[in-house]
């Protein structure tokens, strides 16, 4: 498989494999209406997590949940909500009034340093909305002000994969031709290299499909990584930052 195209690999969607438990805990959890907290360092898989789920739910999802204007500016097109000429503060009660009559899961994902009003935001939505917050960290410097209302969330913490893992995701991606099959020749240097992160995981198969590699050549798997490392500082696009967030 060789392609010079780095700019159309990077719109490949892997196959989502693997976090089978946390997908039923979640699914298990929509059914009844409860929050969840889904926990993991960057890189981990959340936002593919939830991707996945809202294929399969009825989920509300805001990717950026950092800002009141981008949450609104997300949640209010799922919500039939046109912007008009409200005002911030407007928006955020019209928004919370919606969510609460919607009934439906929403997960606020890239959820990061939480302000006395955010936190005020979430706490009343949370009251007639089930929640899930995806974030790095549960801890009260990390998470900010929200950080007294975690104790109400089911924990779900994202770890790296494991060996079987990282071959489970190799056979996949090769089987939707995304990456060259000599690929199996190397899963355990794929995994070594990634610590089993499924982001470094996505950037080492993006090279995979972009260059042509001596996989059984020491010095060809050291290109690779560097290759990858180059282009994680200097992106081929910017624009492209949905798809870099797939495993996020």
């Amino acid at each position: 498989m060789k392609t010079t195209n780095l700019d159309e690999i990077r719109k490949l969607m892997l196959p989502f494999v693997c976090r089978k438990k946390e997908v039923a805990r979640l699914q298990r959890l929509h059914t009844q209406r409860k929050h969840a907290l889904v926990l993991g360092p960057a890189g981990m898989g959340k936002t593919a997590l939830v991707n996945h789920l809202k294929e399969k739910l009825d989920l509300l999802v805001c990717p950026q949940s950092e800002h009141f204007v981008s949450i609104c500016e997300s949640l209010e097109p799922q919500l039939g909500l046109d912007v008009c000429d409200l005002k911030l503060g407007q928006r955020k009660q019209r928004l919370r009034r919606a969510l609460a009559e919607a009934g439906r899961t929403v997960v606020f994902d890239g959820v990061n340093w939480t302000t006395p009003k955010l936190s005020s935001f979430l706490e009343l939505a949370m009251e007639r909305t089930p929640m899930w917050i995806c974030t790095r960290s549960e801890h009260s410097w990390d998470i900010g002000h929200f950080w007294t209302w975690l104790v109400r969330f089911e924990k779900i913490e994202l770890q790296a994969f494991q060996p079987a893992e990282t071959r489970e995701l190799v056979m996949a991606a090769i089987q939707a031709g995304q990456i060259p099959g000599e690929a199996m020749k190397i899963v355990e240097w794929l995994h070594h290299r990634s610590h089993g992160r499924p982001l470094i995981l996505r950037e080492l198969f993006e090279e995979l499909a972009a260059h042509s590699y001596d996989l059984s050549n020491t010095h060809a798997l050291r290109r690779l990584d560097l290759d990858r490392r180059i282009h994680e500082i200097f992106p081929v696009r910017t624009e492209n930052k949905k798809v870099r967030n797939l495993h996020d």
